[in-house]
């Protein structure tokens, strides 16, 4: 491993970048994609020369690529890192041993993940059948190949049983919340110093930091980097409004981004890239069941970028 649990856990009380993956017709753009971690490593406003965190997840499109490109996107993501900052993965944990495999061959590269993020669990399940198989799954692999875990939650019905996971699993770092601010103090009150509570609904996360949240995802750090940046610093140093004041400047975009069930998540933050001409990072033409945005909402964007590029640079 590159970095030990406790540095880890201090590591990840940042910003979480998880930059959009580019596609050039129905393929990935690899190169485009190289550029994007480039830029995201440049480009490091953090306090006190904190390392950037980048995550390869839901806004990258995770849920729609195969195993073998998921493997080339996260070996570039290293390569480009270059022995710096954290690199996290998102495993889909079913089915299960296809989820072991994706671990197997992440282990095996020249720069491993240093977490896996454990993404929500599709189709029929209880909470004690969630509970027992992530147990004896986290153990294998952790046991095979040194992995370590945050669960995301999205689901209400499986608070508590995720809350007995984490407690009780040491593979188990932390979680990342996916509903809403009210779900935070739960978390927060049940789990020790040893884990970690993560935002994982965008920039605007300052409630959730004051309710005991430490950092927070993010889908346009790949756009304005030093307002993500700015606004971590910001609530680190409990300096709430200041953090608000750019969350207000940034919250048109997310505001899109979120609108319609997070229907312009993925295209929202492309258009933004493309819109705006950065030459330093790739948001190439549409993903899979994420085409271009309607032109309204391309104009709108165009007159929000006029008003946030400045954050990119």
């Amino acid at each position: 491993m590159f970095i030990e649990t406790p540095a880890l856990l201090d590591a990840l009380n940042t910003v979480i970048s998880i930059p959009l993956v580019p596609y050039a017709g129905r393929e990935i753009d690899f190169d485009g994609h190289a550029k994007n971690i480039d830029y995201l490593m440049r480009h490091n406003s953090l306090s006190g020369g904190r390392p950037r965190v980048i995550s390869i997840a839901g806004t990258s499109l995770i849920h729609h690529i195969g195993y073998r490109d998921q493997v080339k996107l996260l070996d570039i993501a290293g390569q480009r890192m270059n022995g710096q900052g954290v690199l996290m993965a998102a495993v889909a944990p079913n089915p299960l041993p296809a989820a072991a495999d994706l671990i197997a061959q992440l282990a095996a590269l020249p720069r491993p993940p240093d977490v896996s993020l454990i993404m929500p669990l599709g189709g029929t399940y209880g909470p004690d059948g969630l509970y027992e198989t992530l147990m004896a799954f986290a153990e294998e692999q952790a046991r095979r190949h040194g992995a370590r875990f945050l669960y995301y939650y999205r689901r209400p019905r499986d608070r508590d049983m995720i809350i007995r996971l984490i407690q009780d699993s040491p593979h188990f770092i932390g979680v990342k919340i996916g509903t809403n601010e009210d779900d935070v103090p739960p978390f927060v009150d049940a789990l020790d110093e040893r884990k970690i509570v993560i935002w994982g609904i965008g920039d605007r996360s300052t409630a959730a930091a004051e309710m005991g949240a430490r950092g927070h995802t993010s889908g346009i750090n790949i756009v304005v980097a030093r307002a993500s940046d700015e606004i971590n610093n910001a609530q680190r140093r409990r300096d709430y409004e200041a953090a608000r004041q750019i969350e207000n400047e940034i919250s048109p975009l997310e505001d899109i981004r979120f609108m319609k069930e997070r229907a312009y998540n993925y295209s929202a933050v492309m258009e933004a890239i493309n819109c705006a001409g950065f030459d330093d990072v790739a948001g190439g033409s549409g993903g899979p069941f994420n085409p271009p945005v309607p032109p309204r909402i391309a104009r709108e964007i165009t007159r929000i970028m006029a008003s946030l590029e400045h954050y990119h640079y």
